[in-house]
């Protein structure tokens, strides 16, 4: 008789133990340690999950749900707090000599003696009265958003746009300026997003922030970078000082953003001060450093020579006639440390803003000169808060003309 391979043991019992743990307040890497199970495991029992078994049919497990002990401002009576009040109204002292006792204000005791009184006797129940405080403070509350659909449309509208919450957090005040209820902190969208039953948005919506992602996540891993040995290379340590100030127009950073198996790519170039955006179409399966040359003189030759200072790109083998670029664009080429992303800190943001658009491990080789230039002039049109609000199109035409950027 024949024996298929042997699966792995269930963890049926583990996932019970872990979730016993969860209940009992112990945090989820804690939980992991002590069961036995990888942190992703633990991560996807904490979350829930669909799985489709070898018949086709999708299994449902539901989420660990943790009982996380709440803690209780020191404003709030305590129960030890009632249990006093229940005692000296017994002895048949007033409202005024309560407070006095527990340092609060008669009002709180007065209050706390007319809500939470038993419905039955109407008689004062320390622990009953606990019981129906704790009921009242757990009690969600209707938000903004699901009580105003002219504010939930206004939201959800400039979201599918993609715009970021915080940027519709700052437009809401220019759009009812003299409505201060209708004003959002951008955490409070970022909560309605990840949880649209509480704020009464779409649950499409997650897919049009920046990441995609429909949990919350704390980091975000940065893309592998490819680098090779070219020659002739500038530092960027002998970049000039204005380059690094983001304060002069002309000083662009620039970068290839990948598609699937390295085999398409899109050019990046964004200038340091105005956040400005060119992105270059790269044709064919190759991006030789031919092809991103020819993209990329194209893009910047059609820009006045006051908007072309200087470019810093990373070791890329894609850079290998950065002489060239030198020599028709007539300026210098400076190269970052290897493996330092972070010495394109306006390159690297902006790349992260485009993977909204071009998602990781898509074909970017889809996409067209002129969806390419729909984008850049979407992203070039949004305010920007490190822009003051201004939009980065605003920021360039103003160094065109000779004009001041606000402080």
């Amino acid at each position: 008789m024949a024996h298929g391979r042997v699966g792995r043991p269930p963890l049926a019992a583990k996932r019970e133990q872990f979730a016993r743990l969860i209940a009992r307040g112990v945090g989820s890497a804690e939980a992991c340690r002590i069961v036995g199970v990888h942190p992703k495991t633990g991560k996807r029992w904490r979350r829930g999950r669909v799985v489709t078994s070898a018949s086709g049919a999708r299994l449902h497990y539901a989420p660990v749900a943790g009982t996380r002990k709440q803690v209780i401002s020191q404003r709030y009576l305590s129960e030890d707090d009632r249990v006093v009040i229940a005692d000296l109204r017994g002895a048949g002292l007033g409202v005024r000599a309560i407070a006095a006792r527990l340092g609060r204000s008669p009002s709180t005791v007065s209050r706390e003696l007319r809500r939470n009184r038993d419905p039955g006797s109407g008689q004062y129940r320390p622990f009953a009265a606990q019981v129906m405080a704790a009921r009242r403070r757990a009690r969600a509350g209707r938000g903004k958003l699901l009580r105003d659909p002219v504010l939930r449309e206004f939201v959800a509208g400039q979201l599918a746009a993609r715009w970021s919450p915080e940027q519709v957090s700052h437009a809401l005040r220019g759009q009812f300026p003299d409505d201060a209820g209708r004003h959002l902190a951008h955490e409070t969208i970022y909560q309605a997003v990840y949880r649209p039953e509480l704020g009464g948005l779409c649950r499409d919506l997650p897919r049009a922030l920046r990441t995609g992602r429909r949990h919350r996540k704390s980091h975000r891993r940065a893309d592998a970078r490819r680098t090779g040995v070219l020659t002739g290379m500038i530092s960027i340590s002998q970049r000039p000082a204005e380059a690094a100030g983001r304060v002069v127009a002309g000083h662009w950073e620039g970068d290839l953003i990948m598609g699937h198996d390295n085999k398409s790519a899109i050019g990046t170039l964004v200038d340091q001060a105005s956040r400005f955006t060119i992105l270059l179409h790269v044709p064919g399966p190759r991006h030789t450093a031919e092809a991103v040359t020819d993209s990329l003189v194209a893009a910047l030759a059609q820009l006045p020579a006051q908007l072309r200072r200087s470019l810093t790109w990373d070791q890329g083998k894609e850079m290998a006639l950065h002489a060239d670029i030198t020599r028709a664009l007539g300026m210098p080429v400076f190269f970052c440390d290897p493996h330092a992303p972070w010495q394109r800190p306006t390159n690297e943001n902006t790349n992260g803003l485009l993977r909204q658009y071009f998602p990781k491990g898509s074909d970017l080789r889809i996409h067209t000169p002129h969806r390419l230039a729909a984008v850049a002039a979407e992203l070039n049109d949004r305010p920007r808060k490190t822009l003051s609000w201004d939009t980065p199109a605003a920021r360039l035409a103003a160094a065109l003309t000779g004009g001041q950027p606000p402080r």
